[in-house]
């Protein structure tokens, strides 16, 4: 079963589920932040809330996102208790392209292996730990909260002061925290972890900044754990045309990580086990169109698609003016 949220005709919010290929509304129901609360508070699964609502007419996605019409799969009444962090250096090939971008900063001779590969070789060693044990933590960065989150079909603005507006196609893990603080996996989503690499490449003590930018994940949310093999498209339209396009991989299949091993990482901080907060994790990747030396500009579009999670995930680029900051004393 995949969620998206979208308005109605009217302007209303909506839940519709696709379950065969068909898409019908999800009777009396509002957000999937509320169906997901009630199935923790139950004991019971997401989609068998979802049945029990029961459904309605059916409704055409594709127009809906046509229209602009799409919302993020999932969302908080409180923006700030929706929780945007990351890890990277996860999967089979993305040691490569983080230590291609870094290694010019340091001499081969005083460092022959880059934070990166270590960081990368740890994983491979350790990031698939046996049952009951716990493997080696991942590369972990926050990115924001539910304020940066731009809808899909939505631009992604990127602020005045970045040196670079660059997509990276990951898997999302939506997370809800339950009242004793047990996190409770929904499901996952397409997500574009837009990053700034300029401003990281100059040093990797910069990759906090260079990830403080929006980001964008859905249309879809499907239900269940994630496939072992991801074979996905992500792709970059300048006018209406593919400049860039590149498949990408995720899944245990193609990690140094598992998926139990970097949510244990993430949620054993207190901090992150807060009930009723929302979690949206992203999952690293190993593709993007930086290290194939594009810029990308104003007006065009990111597109991440993959068979199994529906709908593609489209956002253009936007560019947002200089906004000078004034600190005032009280």
């Amino acid at each position: 079963m995949h969620l998206i949220q979208f308005k109605d005709e009217a302007g209303a919010r909506a839940v519709a589920a696709t379950e065969n290929g068909t898409t019908r509304v999800v009777q009396n129901a509002a957000s999937v932040y509320a169906l997901a609360f009630d199935a923790a508070d139950r004991g019971v699964s997401l989609s068998a809330v979802v049945a029990e609502k029961g459904l309605g007419k059916t409704v055409d996605r594709a127009a809906i996102a046509a229209e602009g019409r799409l919302l993020s799969p999932v969302d908080h009444p409180d923006p700030a208790h929706l929780y945007i962090t990351g890890t990277g250096l996860t999967h089979l090939g993305s040691a490569s392209t983080r230590d291609a971008m870094h290694k010019s900063n340091q001499q081969a001779a005083e460092a022959p292996l880059t934070d990166s590969m270590k960081m990368f070789r740890m994983g491979l060693e350790g990031g698939k730990p046996a049952p009951g044990e716990i493997g080696v933590q991942p590369e972990w960065f926050y990115k924001g909260n539910g304020h940066i989150v731009a809808a899909p079909g939505a631009p992604i603005p990127s602020p005045a002061f970045a040196k670079d507006a660059g997509e990276e196609p990951e898997m999302a893990g939506i997370y809800l925290i339950g009242k004793d603080g047990t996190p409770f996996r929904l499901g996952f989503a397409l997500g574009n972890e837009f990053s700034d690499h300029v401003t990281e490449r100059v040093n990797y003590l910069f990759l906090a900044h260079s990830k403080l930018r929006w980001c964008s994940f859905g249309p879809e949310l499907r239900l269940g754990e994630l496939p072992r093999n991801v074979s996905g498209m992500s792709r970059i339209l300048r006018g209406g045309k593919v400049l860039w396009e590149k498949p990408f991989l995720s899944g245990e299949d193609n990690m140094s990580h598992t998926i139990a091993n970097l949510e244990y990482h993430h949620f054993k901080y207190d901090l992150f086990r807060q009930p009723g907060d929302i979690h949206v994790h992203m999952f690293g990747t190993a593709t993007l169109s930086f290290a194939d030396g594009i810029k990308t500009e104003a007006g065009d579009v990111f597109e991440i698609e993959e068979f199994q999670f529906g709908l593609p995930l489209r956002n253009s680029v936007a560019w947002d003016k200089d906004k000078p900051v004034v600190v005032k004393q009280l």
